[in-house]
């Protein structure tokens, strides 16, 4: 989790929404790594954990990326929660809640929605204070200036 907060406030840093993702291999190895990118990219699917799973697939030769576990700085959105679930991630471990578009047990609980041929193991809250801080004062920061 430290280097995904390292991430998020390199983002933030950056004028992006701080957040950050690195995917593990199964001996706990980082072969992804990403930070939001969607400002400098122009791209909406630029989020933090899409940049990290794409990184993780090249270094892998594959798209699957079962085994590996995911770890971010904020619950993932419905889109990255399909991305992970897509790319067969086995693990799923982020820092704060989000109740606003969390996908991972906050809004929505699609990564283990018994409905679906795959899902992942999540553990939530890890870190949840800093990475929570990072985003308030991102935010309070934009709204002061």
């Amino acid at each position: 989790m430290s280097r995904a907060l390292q991430l998020a406030q390199e983002a933030g840093a950056a004028g992006e929404v701080p957040v950050g993702a690195v995917i593990l291999d199964e001996t706990g190895a980082v072969i992804g790594a990403g930070r939001n990118l969607r400002e400098a990219t122009t791209d909406p699917t630029a989020h933090a954990e899409i940049i990290a799973m794409r990184e993780a697939a090249r270094v892998r030769g594959s798209w699957n990326l079962e085994g590996c576990t995911l770890v971010v700085t904020l619950e993932p959105c419905l889109m990255c929660a399909g991305a992970l679930l897509q790319a067969h991630i086995s693990r799923l471990v982020f820092g704060a809640w989000d109740d606003k578009a969390g996908a991972a047990g906050s809004l929505y609980d699609v990564v283990r929605d018994r409905r679906l041929p795959v899902r992942a193991e999540v553990i939530g809250g890890v870190e949840a204070d800093a990475a929570a801080s990072v985003l308030r004062d991102f935010f309070a920061d934009r709204r002061e200036s």
